[in-house]
């Protein structure tokens, strides 16, 4: 396992020195889910919920808290987005709603933080919005997909077999 970048010799927590890297064009992309009743998600589908547009309000939240990571997240630089999409998808089968986000940026430290900000801050809000008709909501499987730019490169997840 490689060193950590943002732990001092002495164990002390430091933001790390980026100044001295190239600025590139970095894209991540993560994911997440809120898994609900059914009943709770028609609801949302039908656009009755008594808090108001959950879908588009929770997009328009994912995109405002990956614009305020660095003021969430100890250490986290802060960054110029040049782009963040916020996703969110309507799924039966789980009952509930797929959460994807990107973010882009052309700079000197990835986007990584950025995109998980995004889904978790949008997961957070489905909660919230339908929490009164539905208590027995889980936030799951919030992680990176893929991101691709800057000196390590790109890396993409490996795909889960069917069922898991």
């Amino acid at each position: 396992m490689s060193k950590l970048t943002h732990i001092g010799d002495s164990g002390e927590a430091h933001m790390v020195d980026v100044s001295d890297k190239d600025a590139t064009h970095r894209i991540a992309l993560a994911e997440g889910r809120v898994v609900m009743k059914r009943e709770t998600l028609d609801l949302i589908i039908a656009g009755d919920a008594k808090k108001g547009d959950v879908l588009g309000t929770a997009r328009i939240a994912g995109i405002m808290a990956a614009k305020r990571t660095h003021e969430l997240i100890p250490l986290c630089h802060p960054l110029a987005l040049s782009q963040v999409i916020v996703d969110l998808t309507p799924d039966a089968a789980l009952p509930g709603v797929r959460v994807r986000a990107s973010a882009k940026v052309t700079g000197k430290t990835g986007v990584e933080m950025e995109a998980l900000t995004a889904v978790s801050v949008a997961c957070l809000t489905i909660y919230d919005m339908v929490k009164a008709v539905d208590r027995f909501m889980t936030i799951e499987g919030i992680g990176m997909v893929e991101k691709a730019g800057g000196k390590s490169g790109d890396w993409k997840r490996p795909a889960e077999p069917e069922g898991t």
